[in-house]
């Protein structure tokens, strides 16, 4: 299944990114096997809460393939058109020179230089190279338009500066060796001629050069506006609101017509106001307080029983045209509700790994609408973060030693403690067979150590018919 891609993403997330074309309609499932000794369930961490404060994501227009010779060649002209569109077409451009930039990065980060080849600087100083060659381009381009030229200004500085950054940051992971001490030269050189190109147009004032949080919220909020009209809004309704309105008056219905006949049982069995009839009364309405809202709560699962919790309608920024609507499940479920090849995956695992857990259930459902894109892009690309912080915050942290023999010397190392989550991805598109993968995440209090492909569930082949 390597229409989804599932990696780390800053220290307890894990993100999940996915391509849909128009007119789709896809079916996301994820199932995290969460070992029941990190203390979570419905009682510590509900499944709403958790939707609210730990699974965020990002819907935009993409073009598969993207990278900067590509964008070079085919965005350049998009510059030309009429000065309505130029505000769309100069956001268009940039949000797709940064993930150009992101994307070659990455290829180039995975690269290793050796004492024969130079493939990591090699690709780094090509990389830096066309984004020269586009920023340059684009800078000659600049409107003369003072309204259009203020737009320009911002996206130029953002640009600008994530280049720079992304750059140093790239060689930041790279350690420093004598034998390419050129290659950062020139590297180097690049970034700080972006510097002095922004400080010679005045783009950012000194305080804010001065201080660095200014700096960055002032980029943040270009950032911003460069996603307006790539990125899509979202409008996120929660379901069943009626629903829960009706349960709740008709369990409050059912709980009082209880409570009544009791009440109409005991004035018979009791003549008078006395204090065992107090008693009692007392007695009645203590448990319904006591049942009512588990009986609410009870009714209200009843119903809602596998429908989905939340609905979400994604619009294009500039035109508000309805571009996909998901409807999105959430929900703790047993081991028996899990698919059989869900079943099978997680039977794959050591004996040891095999113990009791909780089975928390997301379920994504998208359909894409036919409407036009927006010119330059194929399809919609979806990034889902979850955040393992919730969870994190229920893991012990490593506690005693482990003692070794060295010689004659006792050496002694701090245990950190580890768990693992299994991941089951499942992907239906309606036109094939469902796709099943599994991944291991191991984490600690700190951070996700490792994500590790752990399988795919390949149906079996049909026996041929004996002869």
């Amino acid at each position: 299944m390597r229409q989804v891609n599932i990696k780390s993403h800053e220290k307890l997330s894990v993100k999940l990114k996915h391509q849909l074309n128009k007119g789709e309609q896809r079916r996301l499932d994820l199932y995290f096997s969460l070992p029941r000794e990190m203390g979570i369930n419905s009682n510590t961490l509900s499944e709403t809460e958790y939707f609210n404060s730990a699974i965020t994501g990002q819907r935009a227009y993409f073009t598969k393939g993207l990278h900067l010779p590509l964008l070079h060649t085919r965005f350049a002209s998009r510059m030309k058109r009429s000065p309505d569109e130029y505000r769309i077409n100069l956001n268009l451009f940039a949000y797709q020179y940064l993930v150009a930039l992101d994307t070659d990065i990455a290829e180039a980060l995975i690269l290793e230089d050796s004492e024969y080849t130079h493939a990591f600087y090699d690709a780094a100083l090509v990389l830096a190279s066309n984004s020269l060659t586009i920023l340059k381009k684009l800078r000659r381009n600049a409107p003369n338009d003072v309204k259009l030229n203020a737009i320009f200004e911002n996206v130029d500085n953002y640009l600008s500066w994530y280049t720079e950054q992304s750059l140093l940051k790239m060689l930041a992971q790279k350690p420093r060796q004598s034998d390419y001490s050129q290659q950062r030269n020139e590297l180097l050189q690049f970034c700080e001629q972006e510097n002095q190109y922004r400080l010679s147009l005045n783009y950012n004032s000194t305080s804010t050069l001065n201080d660095p949080n200014r700096i960055s919220n002032k980029m943040r909020l270009l950032r911003r506006l460069i996603e307006h009209g790539v990125v899509f809004r979202e409008q996120t309704t929660a379901l069943g609101s009626i629903t829960r309105k009706v349960v709740t008056g008709v369990a409050t219905a059912l709980v009082m017509t209880v409570v009544l006949t009791l009440i109409i049982k005991t004035q018979g069995a009791l003549s008078g106001i006395t204090s065992v009839m107090i008693l009692v009364l007392s007695v009645i309405y203590g448990v319904r307080e006591v049942f009512k809202d588990d009986f609410k709560n009870m009714l209200w699962r009843w119903i809602r029983r596998g429908k989905p919790k939340w609905l979400r309608t994604l619009k294009d920024t500039v035109n508000q045209t309805e571009m996909a609507k998901q409807k999105i499940w959430l929900d703790y479920i047993r081991s028996r509700k899990l698919p059989k090849q869900a079943q099978e995956l997680l039977a794959r695992r050591h004996t040891q790994n095999q113990q009791s857990a909780e089975l928390l259930h997301y379920r994504l459902e998208t359909r894409v609408a036919n409407s036009e894109f927006q010119p330059g892009y194929e399809s919609l690309e979806e990034t889902i973060i979850f955040s393992l912080r919730p969870l994190a915050r229920y893991l012990e942290r490593g506690q005693g030693k482990l003692f070794e023999l060295n010689g004659e010397k006792i050496q002694k190392t701090a245990i950190e403690r580890r768990y693992q989550i299994n991941v089951v991805i499942a992907l239906n598109q309606g036109f094939a067979d469902e796709e099943f993968e599994r991944y291991k995440i191991t984490l600690n209090r700190s951070g996700i150590i490792d994500i590790e492909h752990a399988g795919t569930y390949q149906k079996p082949l049909a026996k041929k018919p004996e002869q």
